[in-house]
């Protein structure tokens, strides 16, 4: 695919408790860089792949959504909360095995997590 979406950055009030959240609830690997002020995580190779446009039904406002791959989408719904998350759609299945989960990061953020089997 030309010009691939590679980077992601998620703007909070606290990066220190957001990047606990994800580092607790999601396993990822993130590592303050103090040269630059942020917490980075590396993939090698990239780790999105793949995306859509739509035409806003439901929601009011225009947004960009990350859909986190997960493999109990039970199980991790339960852990956002345990960890100060907001879970703003519980687990739903949008198609035969495909289950999503909408949630806010403790700073608000929206977020999805997304079940395949």
């Amino acid at each position: 695919m030309p010009n691939p979406i590679v980077w992601w950055e998620l703007a909070t009030h606290d990066q220190e408790k957001s990047a606990k959240f994800f580092q607790d609830v999601f396993g990822w690997d993130l590592k303050k860089e103090n040269d630059v002020g942020f917490y980075k995580m590396n993939h090698e190779p990239p780790q999105i792949t793949g995306g859509g446009i739509f035409t806003l039904k439901r929601a009011k406002l225009p947004f960009v959504s990350l859909y986190i791959q997960v493999e109990d989408i039970h199980a991790k719904a339960k852990e956002v909360a345990e960890h100060g998350g907001l879970i703003k759609d519980p687990p739903f299945e949008i198609s035969p095995d495909v289950w999503l989960c909408l949630f806010n990061e403790p700073s608000g953020v929206e977020f999805a997590m997304i079940q395949q089997n």
